[in-house]
Formats: structure tokens, sequence, C-alpha cells
């Protein structure tokens, strides 16, 4: 049986071979359409992405070994120079180094047992959760990319799936930096698929908590809600609007 480290990876493979897939084909138009992530037109995510890539493979053995990292000045110049390119270099930088960095966190051995160094985490963190991380970046940005592409996109079940398991585990602090739980004057347990979310004096995740509202959509739509994704209006019925959810989750 696949481990949560090897399904996590496979996941993000297939976002990544999908994303070359779109970024070799793209017209010029198309990159310059507005995406998901609607301050960014698709190359610009393309770009984030990529510029992505290239800091995380240099900080690849700091990472994995500990020890310094490359420092803020290479992380700007590394983005100043991704800033100063045309759409189809961006496009094209995409491909080098997301095909890099993905390579290379496929052949990273003793996936199971490793833990890994994350500087703005005070304790090491199981590498399945770290690629946890990356497989929420990349489906989020492979929906902002297909959403720009073909103007109505979801996050397929699997991702979704997975991104639920990590945030029930080794993600859940992530809902202590993206979620405002002071936004709510009482509290909700709010069911989305099978994510099921305790917004209180913070949130999290609760599994066997009882329900007091549900969004009415599939898990991906509680996926997109989190991280501040979920643009079409969906019903949600019980002590809690959307556009008071939306207020929990604006999005980073």
């Amino acid at each position: 049986m696949s481990s949560l480290a090897d399904l996590t990876l496979a996941r993000i493979r297939a976002l990544h071979d999908d994303l070359v897939d779109r970024a070799t084909t793209a017209t010029d138009e198309q990159l310059a359409a507005t995406s998901g992530a609607s301050e960014w037109p698709v190359a610009q995510v393309l770009s984030h992405l990529g510029s992505q890539g290239e800091i995380a493979l240099a900080g690849l053995p700091s990472f994995l070994e500990g020890g310094d990292a490359p420092g803020p000045e290479f992380n700007e110049a590394v983005w100043a120079r991704w800033n100063s390119l045309d759409d189809r270099s961006k496009a094209n930088g995409f491909v080098e180094h997301s095909s890099a960095i993905v390579a290379a966190l496929e052949a990273v051995p003793g996936r199971d047992e490793r833990t890994v160094t994350l500087g703005f985490l005070p304790t090491p963190l199981p590498f399945a959760a770290a690629m946890g991380m990356r497989l929420n970046e990349y489906a989020l940005h492979h929906w902002d990319v297909v959403q720009g592409l073909d103007g109505d996109a979801r996050i397929d079940e699997e991702s979704a799936a997975l991104m639920a398991q990590h945030l029930a585990g080794g993600m859940s602090f992530m809902l202590g930096f993206i979620g405002k739980a002071d936004q709510l004057v009482e509290p909700v347990v709010l069911k989305a698929g099978d994510l099921v979310l305790t917004i209180d004096d913070a949130v999290g995740v609760t599994p066997d908590a009882t329900p007091t509202a549900t969004l009415d959509a599939p898990l991906e739509a509680g996926i997109r809600l989190v991280n501040g994704r979920l643009r079409e209006d969906v019903a949600v019925e019980g002590n809690v609007t959307l556009a008071e959810l939306r207020k929990v989750f604006p999005g980073y």
C-alpha cells in the first residue's frame, strides 16, 4: 500500500504534468488571460510556481538535512529575474524549474521516516506533511491556470481528498494561519463534503464533531473555500452564511 508521502508526490506529479502540457500549448493570448487568482494572468501563476521551484531546489539540502538555506537576498533576486521575463519565457521557465524540483523530491530516499526543516516553523515537519503543503500549492495554482484557460475549474477529487487528509493531520497548523476565527460571533462546526471544520477560538478539523452548518457542495469546494478560492455562490445551511465564511477564509 502506498504511503501518504508517495500518494501526495504522485498527485503533485500529475498536476505538474498537466500544467506542463498547458504551459507548452497555450497561446500568447491565453498566457495573458486573467487566471483564477484574479490579480495574476496565467503566465504569472506559472511564474510563481516556477520561481518557487527554483528557490526550493536551491534550498533542498537545508530542507532535508538542516543548516542554512539561501537567504532573502537570493529569493528577491530570483523573483526579480522572473518578474522581468515575458509571458512565454515565464511559461518555459515553469516547465524547466517545476520539472527539476518535482524530480528531485521524487528521488528523496526514506521519505516515510524523514523529517524536514522549514525556516518559518519552530520544529521539523514530517516529509509527507511538507509534500502536503506543496500539493496545496500545485492544486490551487492548477485551479488558477485551468480557470483562466477554460473558465470553469474544479480541484480533482483525489487531490481534494489528500488535501483534506493533510489538513486533518500534519498540515493542521496551517488553519491557524489562514483561518480568521474571530470573524464569527458564535462557534460553527461546518461540514464540507468529508471535511468537518470547527470554527471557535481557532479553526481546526474535527471529524467526529456534530455539524451546525453544511456547505452544499463537494469536498473540493470546501478545500477552495478554506483557501479563499470559492468564487461561485454555494448554498450554506445552518448557523453561518457563505459571506461570513468568506470572512473567516479570505485567502492569502
